[in-house]
């Protein structure tokens, strides 16, 4: 072949390739999506987002994900939003209070019977709104709220009784009814990123841990110990959040199609969370798990000593006060 055709083909070459490749960045804006866990609702929920956002938008939107605190650290992912630097994160509430206090309203415990309790309390019309609505002035907005699971107990020494609370170190969320709920057992709470949890089991810095049966699944948690203590006080409610920062700046049309679409993955994603947490129970016992309640009496009195709390922890901030109990009145209606 002559240097003149050869040559032609390499142009025609190279200009194919530079259309392939303006066409797989042709994305008008990128949504990155943090998350600490993986393989979990959240990180399904954030998959689904992608899914529905790229279809929907006609690819205007690319969207990336990021589990295991490739974005930073949970607080920093947060701040992030607040910034303009993360577009999305999606997290337990309870680590969002330290923007808006009602997050923690999420962790008083005794406000969900199970699941689906929970699941008509926050897919309630009157509240379902309020939700999406807080951190509005903190320049967050919230996309969807969905239960994740009950959170269990885990302790590097098998906590059988409500008296193996005692004297322990567990980690929690940060939220003021977490700490209350650990006075009340007679624990203490210790605020720390899930990144820290197992290096702290391990180094002696906390005794145990608080989170649902998917975190010590994927986490493999079971190389530390084999209980999981369920006293099924406590529901961990995800939110899926957006920086009003970048929401601003998308077109009218684009802004709509991901508020709507967390919107509409509320339920999807709240029933999906059960199914996940069923095979995620089957998975630690297969590995040689187990599960572990408490004797009836001490379900009761765990009822009794945390009935209080919700009020107790609430009574200094009149919103926050409001807010919970809005959501005690309308678990009341279901």
């Amino acid at each position: 072949m002559s240097r003149s055709g050869t040559a032609f083909r390499s142009s025609c070459l190279a200009i194919g390739l530079g259309l392939a490749a303006g066409s797989l960045s042709a994305a008008d804006f990128t949504m990155k999506i943090g998350l600490g866990t993986m393989n979990d609702i959240q990180h399904q929920w954030a998959n689904w987002m992608k899914e529905g956002i790229e279809a929907k938008s006609k690819g205007r939107i690319e969207v990336r994900i990021f589990p295991r605190n490739q974005l930073g650290t949970i607080a920093s992912q947060i701040e992030g939003m607040q910034l303009g630097t993360v577009e999305s994160f999606t997290a337990p509430a309870d680590f969002f209070a330290g923007v808006d206090p009602r997050f923690g309203a999420f962790a008083i415990p005794v406000l969900f019977k199970d699941p689906a309790h929970a699941e008509k309390i926050l897919l309630d019309p009157d509240v379902n709104r309020e939700v999406l609505g807080l951190g509005a002035d903190k320049k967050l907005q919230v996309l969807s709220v969905y239960t994740y699971g009950f959170a269990h107990y885990f302790g590097k020494q098998p906590l059988r009784r409500l008296d193996d609370f005692k004297g322990k170190k567990l980690r929690v969320n940060a939220t003021a009814a977490e700490r209350a709920k650990m006075r009340q057992f007679g624990a203490t709470a210790v605020p720390m990123d899930l990144a820290e949890v197992i290096p702290g089991l391990q180094q002696g810095v906390i005794d145990g841990t608080m989170s649902a049966t998917a975190v010590y699944v994927n986490l493999k948690f079971g190389d530390i110990a084999k209980v999981i203590t369920q006293v099924n006080d406590t529901m961990i409610v995800s939110v899926g959040v957006a920086s009003r920062g970048w929401l601003d700046k998308l077109p009218a049309e684009l802004r709509q199609i991901v508020v709507e679409e967390g919107s509409a993955l509320q339920a999807r994603a709240m029933a999906h969370s059960r199914a996940l947490d069923d095979a995620m129970r089957k998975r630690w016992s297969e590995a040689g798990g187990e599960f572990v309640s408490l004797a009836s009496e001490e379900q009761a009195r765990v009822k009794q000593l945390l009935s209080g709390i919700g009020d107790e922890v609430t009574k200094e901030n009149a919103s926050v006060q409001a807010f919970y109990r809005r959501l005690a009145a309308t678990a009341q209606k279901y």
